[in-house]
């Protein structure tokens, strides 16, 4: 198995051999917690929407979902799976592809991006989602000083993406939180990203994600995603 976030030679050349023995253990606990978000999602199985078309109103409308998630991400799981039928990359998982995306085909990234990051944009929306956990909150605080911050600054990762693109927050290999955005269907898993990690919480701002409702009023979209956030979810992939 391929490891995303394998740290530069010499990075554990100083230090007591216990503290070296912890920063190992650290990189290993986020290296299998992103092997376990990668394997519960089947590359060979399109993933079952968790609600109703409807259950995101009013924020997010019925007819946007039916047409995002049964026209567009089937659309990229089933190009996605052209793309790698008969091919290495068929025996490959989605973390080994993504971490060796650009030496890879324009198609499988394009298509392996848009079939991962919309499984991970369903899981992290729900209507009454709660709060984040005590750890989240306490790294969230760690991270950007507070929520409100946060808020601020994923948002404008979403407004300034121009073009289309998702907005991300993500842990590094320290568990320490980042915000990012990524053009088109990459994602912070990739080896092309800015910034790499593994990302929590995903929001989709390709005009097919909310045009229907919003037409040209990205920043309205935006304010309406945050109350839908399922932090129950995000919690869990953090932790």
């Amino acid at each position: 198995m391929a490891v995303i976030f394998a740290l530069p030679v010499g990075a554990f050349a100083q230090g007591s051999s216990e503290t070296n023995r912890e920063k190992d253990n650290t990189k290993n606990e986020i290296n299998s917690k992103t092997q376990k978000s990668m394997n519960t999602l089947n590359k060979n199985e399109f993933p079952q929407l968790p609600y109703a078309y409807d259950a995101l109103e009013p924020f997010i409308d019925k007819m946007t979902m039916e047409i995002h998630y049964s026209k567009h991400h089937k659309a990229y799981f089933d190009n996605f799976v052209a793309a790698i039928k008969g091919k290495e990359m068929e025996s490959m998982s989605l973390e080994q592809i993504f971490a060796n995306i650009s030496d890879l085909p324009a198609a499988v990234r394009n298509n392996g991006g848009g079939f991962y990051n919309h499984h991970l944009y369903w899981g992290n929306m729900k209507v009454n989602g709660g709060k984040p956990s005590a750890k989240l909150h306490a790294a969230i605080v760690k991270a950007f000083g507070s929520m409100d911050e946060l808020k601020k600054q994923f948002s404008d990762a979403g407004k300034t993406r121009f073009g289309s693109g998702w907005a991300w927050l993500s842990k590094d290999e320290k568990g320490n939180l980042f915000v990012s955005s990524t053009p088109n269907q990459d994602n912070p898993l990739m080896n092309v990203a800015e910034k790499k990690g593994t990302p929590i919480l995903a929001m989709d701002v390709w005009e097919h994600a909310y045009y229907l409702k919003y037409q040209n009023k990205r920043p309205d979209y935006i304010e309406a995603f945050w109350s839908v956030i399922n932090w129950e979810e995000v919690s869990a992939r953090f932790e």
